[in-house]
């Protein structure tokens, strides 16, 4: 316990999933926060579990997408706490589509979440971290990042360019202290699978069926859980990874293994 202890840490696209996960493991381990995202009654809720952990959590509501919501999440994190240790890039979105298929509208709005949202961040977090001389960036790439699959162009397109660009970065920045990272996983379950037209369905799906599907592919037989994705996080946010920079770091059940 007490990993975190003394840090401060952004955590994006944390109202639910892995970066709530995330965000109240931190939390458990004693770093004081900044989450944002979206939905802004959720992120108010993961906010007061954060600080009923007895840690100090702010949540700013931010869309990504908006150079001015980036600049302003590093901005309350730098006016409540002075300093970044950690960031965590974990928003984004899941798209699906062939070269072929698909349109102008997701192709560009899947890079500028998953992808021009992840630099925009670490933009403004590098030089914070250059002059207090450490830092950790966490990016949240996929298994998606070292292999391909299906009817999944534009995201794995997008999960590809965050894999080079967490090594591009950790090369960039290993002699000033920063060490750049990502956890890339498998098919997680998440509460918004649940949810009506999440992967273009047309109606909600029971969490059975969800796991059911996970059966047929993934050889330990399940999705992940959040929970479990979030100690992967931790590892790479934490000093246990201390001499870890430039890894992708796979958690998805076997999956990349077959």
């Amino acid at each position: 316990m007490n990993k975190l202890s003394g840090k401060t840490a952004i955590i994006t696209g944390a109202t639910s999933g892995i970066g709530k996960a995330t965000a109240l493991l931190f939390a458990d381990e004693g770093a004081d926060l900044v989450i944002s995202g979206r939905r802004a009654e959720l992120g108010r809720r993961v906010e007061t579990e954060a600080r009923a952990r007895g840690v100090r959590c702010a949540f700013v509501e931010a869309d990504h997408t908006r150079a001015e919501d980036c600049q302003r999440v590093v901005d309350v994190a730098l006016r409540e706490f002075g300093r970044i240790d950690i960031l965590f890039n974990n928003a984004g979105i899941v798209t699906s589509g062939t070269a072929e298929t698909t349109s102008e509208e997701v192709w560009r709005e899947t890079l500028e979440i998953n992808v021009t949202a992840v630099w925009r961040m670490c933009k403004l977090v590098l030089p914070v971290m250059k002059k207090q001389g450490r830092g950790v960036i966490v990016n949240n790439g996929s298994d998606w990042s070292v292999v391909a699959g299906k009817d999944a162009f534009p995201y794995i397109a997008s999960k590809g360019a965050v894999g080079m660009m967490t090594k591009a970065m950790a090369l960039d920045f290993a002699r000033d202290g920063i060490r750049v990272n990502a956890v890339c996983p498998g098919d997680t379950f998440v509460d918004r699978w649940l949810e009506k037209g999440y992967f273009e369905q047309s109606d909600p799906v029971t969490r059975e069926e969800a796991m059911k599907e996970s059966s047929a592919y993934i050889p330990m037989g399940r999705f992940g859980q959040p929970e479990e994705i979030a100690r992967a996080v931790l590892f790479l946010a934490s000093d246990d990874s201390s001499f870890v920079t430039g890894h992708l770091l796979l958690v998805d059940g076997g999956n990349t293994a077959q």
